[in-house]
């Protein structure tokens, strides 16, 4: 019977998962992060992957500390710490493939963006990372009782393909996930970008129905195991919680239903095929690693 599962998981991953080398996962605070959801998410990774700290790039040339400003805090014994704002690179073992995974978490740099992705892009190269998986969360007219929306794109026809992922039709301003991607896209890297729809109403933090929805797409993007730890259960009681709120204004309870007939007018089509594959091939992975 367990031959036959694995055949049926298989058959469902077809390929598109990436490979078992070293892969670069980065998330940025600021611009790119609606309700935290992007940042939480590498945290999350950091603590259920035990990763360990790596590097950290000297934030002297890259921000603007009275936009984000150095802080104090005082430790355990009592003692003063300043702490600067930084990006930080953690290096974990994924636990399914046994690949090498950096997790970058930091804050968008005010200055000198083309040298801070070199820098960046050279640590990966340090761990012969060929692949780049940048994490966003934007806010949009989406509602928070539905499926979380999630994108992933990317410039290069042949990761396309191998992923089933879109080419991105978005013109105009970027942040910084969108310049790490294109640098390293250049630099012959596979560069891919996966972000996360949070409803502009809710945009407060944490955001964990989003976190969840992004670490569902990494799971099906690396072919690994992600351990959610309470995040379902936060899930649960952020969306209830939204309800109660919306159920105290008229208002925003018609503004929420016209948004939940919008989405299920577009999604419809969707409820059938690839969705439901991945949905099993999810059940599967997990009912294999006792998840």
């Amino acid at each position: 019977m367990a031959n036959e599962h694995e055949e049926i998981f298989d058959s469902l991953i077809g390929g598109q998962a990436l490979g078992s080398q070293p892969v670069m996962l980065a998330a940025f605070e600021g611009w790119n992060d609606a309700g935290e959801a992007a940042s939480d998410v590498m945290k999350h990774l950091m603590s259920e992957w035990d990763a360990e700290l790596v590097h950290e790039i000297d934030p002297e040339d890259f921000h603007d500390f009275q936009v984000n400003r150095p802080t104090l805090t005082t430790n355990g014994s009592g003692e003063r710490e300043l702490t600067w704002p930084t990006t930080s690179v953690w290096k974990a073992t994924s636990p399914d493939s046994e690949r090498t995974v950096l997790l970058v978490r930091g804050i968008e740099p005010s200055f000198r963006w083309r040298t801070y992705c070199e820098e960046l892009l050279s640590i990966a190269a340090m761990y012969e990372v060929h692949t780049l998986v940048t994490v966003g969360a934007l806010l949009a007219d989406v509602p928070h009782t539905r499926p979380v929306p999630i994108s992933t794109t990317s410039d290069d026809p042949a990761v396309r393909e191998l992923l089933g992922a879109d080419r991105s039709r978005y013109e105009g301003p970027v942040g910084i996930v969108g310049v790490l991607q294109h640098i390293a896209a250049a630099e012959g890297l596979d560069a891919i970008s996966v972000w996360a729809a949070v409803p502009h109403y809710v945009a407060h933090p944490p955001a964990p129905k989003a976190m969840l929805a992004l670490l569902g797409r990494l799971e099906e993007l690396l072919g690994e195991t992600i351990a959610l730890a309470d995040l379902p259960e936060n899930a649960e009681a952020w969306e209830n919680g939204v309800n109660e709120l919306a159920a105290e204004d008229p208002e925003i309870a018609e503004y929420v239903s016209q948004l939940e007939e919008a989405k299920d007018t577009v999604d419809l089509p969707e409820a059938t095929g690839d969705a439901i594959a991945k949905e099993f091939e999810r059940y599967l992975r997990r009912r294999d690693n006792g998840g």
